[in-house]
């Protein structure tokens, strides 16, 4: 019987850069050499996962492959016979990490079994022999797990912070975020905050509406164009539309009488093509909480830190983990935390007018509130760097958070996470 490991493959559409074979990547290559043997690739055809005395892997290719999940894999879980550990392979590269966090967390919501396989070739090469290894070696499961990943995780302590508020939600949350539901009577009662459904298509016509000099000039604080590092030259158009947006989005917060919004921001994709990068950086350098994917749990997060802190917050996806240092990527940050900035490209659909930032380094805190309003994770670190490779979203920084992998490897709280200048 062939006891090769098996790997079926989740790639979202959106990410044209893997349209190649999973297996033909230097990523899988290593883990095979690792090994000494190679995978068994089924690719997303589920049809034979938990049928094999092998081990069987699911690579998260990309981020946006939570749906996806849900829609091939969770219904195989249902069955009381195929409940062995759900073991979910990551790279560093397309928000594959990131991905698997909300997997993962999606997966103990209900009491499965999980784990992440993350790290160098080697380590995940150790862990399929099942030769052990720690938390640390960048596998997280229901079993026994470091004690310090459980304590990063305490009750929400910062009671009713945003009594009074409002916050939009325009658009339904993205369909990958399938771990961060969030009921608008407990953020009522939990923080004081309303939230307020606004359809996406009234965003949509707002923006089609508008005329060339519709949105507000911000030319006197905003930087002229640049030509990309890595997307296609952003011409007028793009740059008008993207203003447009932050023009239509300024309407619906003055309409709604809101403190903030989130943006099911990909729709616009298709429906604009264009982004809400820009506009999200400015409105959130002008004070209004603004997050992206229609994500309330990391909107009420930024809310929470600017009420206590009176600063703008970065929403970021964990990239990359390598022992204390955690790389987190997003392609919108608030223009008013960056020392330095330029414009690129949207990465996963390369079109639009996303920002490539770059923080000071110094003293920060990684925060993320749970959907419940019952816990948080709230945790200094330190930045340490800033980069901009390709096949990652556009602002990059370096976090040294000593310990903090095993939280995000064994109990994150969802996807996004939020890096705040200084202490929360």
């Amino acid at each position: 019987m062939d006891k090769r490991p098996v790997l079926y493959t989740l790639t979202s559409g959106l990410h044209t850069e893997m349209a190649s074979d999973a297996a033909r990547e230097p990523f899988i290559q290593g883990i095979e050499a690792a090994l000494g043997v190679p995978f068994a690739c089924r690719g997303e055809d589920f049809s034979t996962y938990g049928q094999t005395d092998a081990p069987e892997l699911i690579y998260v290719r990309t981020g946006g492959t939570e749906g996806l999940f849900l829609e091939k894999v969770a219904p195989l879980l249902a069955s009381a016979s195929n409940r062995n550990t759900v073991r979910l392979l990551t790279s560093g590269l397309s928000n594959s990490l990131a991905a698997s966090m909300e997997i993962l967390s999606w997966l103990r919501q209900r009491g499965i079994d999980g784990e992440i396989l993350h790290g160098r070739a080697e380590e995940i090469a150790e862990r399929l022999r099942g030769a052990g290894g720690s938390a640390r070696s960048h596998a997280a499961s229901d079993a026994p797990v470091n004690s310090d990943a459980g304590t990063m995780v305490r009750p929400y302590t910062f009671g009713r912070i945003l009594a009074g508020k409002r916050y939009g939600v325009v658009g339904r949350p993205s369909d990958w975020l399938i771990s961060s539901g969030v009921d608008p009577s407990v953020v009522r009662d939990r923080l004081g905050a309303e939230l307020v459904d606004i359809p996406i298509g009234e965003l949509v016509e707002e923006v089609r509406q508008a005329g060339p000099e519709s949105a507000p000039d911000p030319a006197t604080s905003l930087r002229p164009l640049n030509a990309p590092k890595y997307g296609r030259k952003i011409d007028a158009a793009d740059w008008q539309g993207a203003l447009d947006i932050y023009g239509a989005l300024r309407s619906l917060v003055r309409r709604y009488r809101l403190d903030g919004l989130t943006l099911r921001c990909f729709d616009l994709l298709t429906a604009l093509h264009n982004t809400g990068c820009l506009a999200l950086a400015m409105l959130n350098a002008e004070g209004i909480t603004a997050t992206c994917e229609g994500d309330i749990p990391a909107m009420l997060s930024m809310a929470v830190a600017q009420a206590r802190t009176g600063k703008a917050s970065f929403q970021a996806n964990l990239s990359r983990i390598d022992g204390d240092r955690l790389l987190f990527a997003h392609c919108t940050v608030p223009l008013s935390i960056v020392r330095d900035y330029r414009y690129d490209t949207h990465f996963e659909s390369g079109i639009g007018v996303a920002i490539h930032g770059e923080l000071p380094e110094g003293p920060v805190t990684l925060f993320k509130l749970s959907p419940d309003c019952q816990r948080m994770f709230c945790q200094p670190a330190h930045l340490t760097a800033n980069t901009y490779a390709d096949r990652l979203c556009r602002t990059q920084v370096v976090v040294e958070a000593p310990g903090a992998a095993d939280y995000f490897l064994q109990t994150p709280i969802g996807n996004h996470h939020i890096i705040v200048p200084g202490k929360l």
